[in-house]
């Protein structure tokens, strides 16, 4: 309880622009509990059902597989069940390859979406705070100009602590949005690689498997 009243008090001390960096922490905050469930449910989902269809593949049982990946929202099932639907009808490797490439492509959006707000959040933290403070020195030293003597070292000593409040602030905000940009991002390129490789494997085994033969 304690703790929450300094940082109430701590924000009030900080100026108007406190209020557009909470919205960036929110903002921050929100893609980044979204994206970390999102990318982490996506990876275990993704290997899991390509434990599954692997040994499918491996012995020629396409109909089973394709049963499997048929309905199935999971990224890998949409690129299996594209391929799958390519083989029967491809003669070339590079047909099946183009196959399953179109619909990675297609489902890299959903992957990359929104992570890269959070570096631009970031920058947005940092320069907010660094512009209440640099706009409030400029009242506070603008205020001594008509101050009792007396008083101005106390006026300017309260109008620093209020500024550099306002860029503490902004830092709080800034750097724990950049390691989560650095991880999330660390995360979708895992899940790009995943995807990627499934992609190689399945084309590889269709093109030497007994169910079809691909030149």
């Amino acid at each position: 309880m304690e703790a929450i009243t300094k940082f109430v008090e701590f924000f009030n001390d900080g100026g108007h622009f406190m209020y557009p960096i909470a919205l960036v922490l929110a903002l921050s905050v929100a893609i980044s509990i979204e994206r970390f469930v999102f990318l982490g449910r996506s990876l275990r989902e993704n290997r899991r059902l390509w434990a599954r269809v692997s040994p499918l593949l491996g012995s020629d049982d396409l109909g089973e597989a394709q049963a499997m990946v048929n309905g199935s929202k999971v990224a890998v099932a949409r690129i299996l069940s594209e391929g799958l639907a390519q083989a029967g009808t491809a003669r070339r490797r590079s047909e099946l390859e183009m196959a399953t490439e179109d619909s990675l492509v297609s489902i890299l959006p959903a992957i990359e979406r929104r992570t890269h707000y959070l570096a631009t959040f970031s920058n947005a933290a940092t320069l907010l705070g660094l512009l209440g403070t640099v706009l409030g020195l400029i009242g506070a030293f603008g205020a001594l100009g008509n101050a009792d003597p007396v008083e101005k070292a106390n006026l300017l000593s309260a109008g620093i602590s209020e500024a550099m409040s306002c860029t503490a602030f902004g830092l709080m905000v800034a750097i724990p949005s950049l390691f989560a940009h650095a991880y999330l991002q660390s995360q979708a390129e895992e899940l790009v690689n995943t995807l990627e490789s499934a992609c190689v494997r399945f084309v590889s085994v269709l093109s030497s498997g007994g169910a079809v033969h691909l030149k």
